[in-house]
């Protein structure tokens, strides 16, 4: 899956690794039942809902969209803690090119072991890349129990906040 980045974006979205549909259908978030798009919308970062295939639309928003690991698996289980910290070294490559203002981790435990954190709570983070600041927040994907619809917008709620305070 290509990253959909652009220089001096607000906000970086970060997935953990595309899925099998998603990489199908050559989307991000792409697979039905995975909660990014309507969260997105309902927490107001997008004027509507948008699908999988409007993607772009985010770049004029400011917003764009990484994964964490760029292999494609059935479930983000497969993956292997050494993938985790090569993406989160990609990842910081990636920063360092564009500056957003914020990358927002749609995984909590992909941010956790990429970057050594293991005891990382939801919500904005202690350290930062650069200038770059970090939020980790609960997967999307549907197969993610922990964490509901309604959860998951208002986590993107608070991080849409911040990101409005600081300006």
């Amino acid at each position: 899956m290509p990253d959909l980045v652009a220089p001096d974006l607000t906000v970086l979205f970060c997935g953990i690794n595309p899925g099998l549909y998603t990489a199908a259908i050559g989307h991000h978030f792409g697979r039905p039942g995975n909660r990014f798009w309507p969260a997105l919308h309902g927490a107001g970062f997008t004027p509507r809902q948008f699908a999988p295939w409007e993607e772009r639309e985010l770049l004029p928003l400011g917003y764009g969209i990484t994964n964490m690991v760029e292999r494609t698996t059935a479930a983000a289980a497969e993956l292997s803690p050494e993938e985790y910290v090569a993406g989160g070294a990609r990842l910081r490559g990636l920063v360092a090119e564009h500056r957003p203002r914020v990358v927002a981790f749609l995984g909590i435990g992909a941010y956790r072991t990429a970057f050594g954190r293991p005891k990382a709570a939801l919500g904005l983070q202690s350290e930062s890349l650069g200038t770059t600041a970090l939020w980790a927040l609960p997967s999307p994907s549907g197969l993610n129990a922990n964490h509901q619809l309604s959860d998951l917008v208002g986590l993107l709620r608070e991080l849409r906040a911040w990101v409005e305070r600081a300006g």
